[in-house]
């Protein structure tokens, strides 16, 4: 018994001007075949899928194909789009014959010519490998699910949280799902039910009791309890895609039982569009949270800068909120993050003590960001590597690249040659500092910060700054997206399914 495993990982915001490029993917870590089952094995859904493999009563030969993963960012470039492609079908067909394969996507990619990649990925992929041989893929809660998704896939297997702590755990179910095909002839059933709606991710959240989507959270769950279901899933889509076939989706997939499928997505879907009034955003401007936060004499104030996330996409040099800092005097330090090679490479060049004097962000986002005069001591340069866990990681390894430290006052910038986790205690750690004793902390992440600092801060405050991870992203120009669509238009919706079977 032979089973492939392998990744294409990666966020489109097609707001962010940044192309991403070969480049981006092979900084991050290109693996393949052996090295990829090894390097990967505890590493997030492909780890775990390999340990639940690993852990069958049935002799099983894992075969890695090739991991391809990068940072979200802007679309993706033709040729960019081609490499994956090629490499990908190339690894597939050294690894032939196959008895099962599973595929670790994100499901919110978009290239040039290609808006839904993983639909063209899996549609060249089961045209290889012929329709029997079951394929069953893992996505983000915030996948895009597309017609050729559903239609060249098995069964797809969602995150069910959001901030997404069970990545390692969807690996699992991905494994339990495709050992159920393999060895108990379970026959899945997928009903797929796509919503004209696209939610803030910002209260899309699952962990907290209060969260809008724990509800549904639980109802996955309880679902997933029933043997016949092999698995469910709601995916509330990333909202900075502007593409064709874009909105929420509902899936189920059950063992044989295609009407129970299509009653229970229908009525997931049913149950996300009557709460989508509740997942509306609430802001707060970045003068009120910022002097609300030097009100704290004691404890961490969290400032969510969501239009600036790079978890979502964005390019990470605004300074809208840094600007407002610097007004004020701290007694704690109070932790900022900026995206910028060139100012990176200008404090190694001068090294430690040197005194900047110049203008800092809106370069990577010079629409939406602006440039604001600072001066700070390059108090500290080092490597940003660290392993992530948490939102988005379980033994994640990050590298965003050589990094610096500028200080003025309390105020500390780290400084990132790469994008990556810019809200990650790690980062900060690895910078030389405790984010739970600082003053302030400026988490660019929506709301997948929350899974470190939620009951660590004393107050956390989502912050309505310019970005291209907007959370009012209603409010923007978007040309390709089909209509109507919530919350652009309100309407009448009756949900309907379309049900692939194996």
């Amino acid at each position: 018994m032979r089973i492939a495993v392998g990744q294409v990982w990666q966020e489109t915001n097609t707001l962010n001007p940044i192309a991403t490029t070969q480049r981006d993917f092979e900084a991050f870590g290109v693996l393949r075949g052996s090295d990829l089952v090894e390097k990967m094995a505890t590493v997030n859904e492909l780890g775990g899928a390999i340990q639940a493999i690993r852990s069958w009563p049935e002799p099983v030969e894992l075969v890695g194909l090739v991991r391809l993963p990068a940072w979200p960012s802007g679309t993706a470039t033709k040729p960019t789009f081609d490499w994956i492609m090629a490499e990908l079908l190339e690894s597939l067909r050294a690894a032939m014959p196959l008895n099962g394969m599973i595929l670790a996507l994100h499901g919110a990619m978009s290239a040039e010519g290609h808006p839904d990649v993983e639909g063209d990925l899996l549609a060249k992929v089961r045209e290889l490998v012929g329709p029997e041989l079951p394929i069953v893929v893992t996505l983000d809660l915030h996948a895009n699910i597309t017609q050729a998704m559903v239609q060249h896939a098995d069964a797809l297997v969602l995150y069910h949280t959001a901030p997404h702590v069970d990545v390692y755990e969807t690996g699992q179910r991905g494994a339990e799902l495709l050992r159920r095909i393999l060895f108990e002839d379970a026959q899945p059933e997928m009903a797929f039910c796509k919503i004209p709606a696209v939610f803030p991710v910002e209260r899309a959240i699952t962990q907290a009791a209060t969260g809008v989507s724990a509800e549904l959270k639980r109802r996955l769950v309880e679902l997933e309890r029933d043997r016949s279901v092999l698995t469910a899933g709601i995916a509330t889509v990333q909202p900075w895609l502007d593409i064709p076939e874009f909105g929420s989706a509902a899936i189920v997939v059950t063992d044989g039982k295609r009407d129970r499928a299509e009653s229970m997505s229908r009525d997931l879907a049913g149950q996300l569009w009557s709460r989508r009034q509740e997942y509306m955003t609430e802001l707060v401007s970045i003068e009120h949270a910022v002097a609300r936060a030097h009100q704290h004499r004691e404890g961490l104030v969290v400032l969510s800068d969501p239009a600036d996330a790079t978890t979502s996409g964005a390019p990470g040099d605004s300074v809208w909120i840094l600007e407002e800092l610097l007004k004020y005097t701290w007694t704690r330090p109070v932790l900022v993050t900026l995206v910028s090679p060139e100012l990176v490479e200008a404090c190694v060049s001068h090294g430690v003590g040197w005194n900047y004097r110049g203008n800092v962000g809106g370069v990577r986002d010079s629409r939406f960001g602006k440039r604001i005069a600072f001066e700070g001591v390059v108090e500290r340069v080092f490597e940003g590597r660290f392993v992530l866990n948490g939102h988005l990681g379980k033994n994640l390894s990050i590298d965003m690249g050589t990094c610096a430290v500028l200080r003025t006052g309390q105020v500390a910038v780290i400084v990132t040659s790469r994008s990556g986790p810019h809200f990650a205690p790690e980062l900060f750690q690895t910078a030389g500092f405790d984010p739970f004793a600082a003053a302030v902390v400026v988490a660019k992440s929506p709301c997948g910060f929350r899974a470190v600092y939620e009951e660590k801060a004393a107050e956390i405050f989502s912050v309505r700054a310019p970005g291209c991870a907007p959370p009012d992203f209603w409010n923007y120009r978007y040309e390709k997206i089909p209509r109507p669509l919530w919350p652009w238009d309100d309407f009448l919706w009756q949900p309907a399914v379309v049900l692939r079977s194996r």
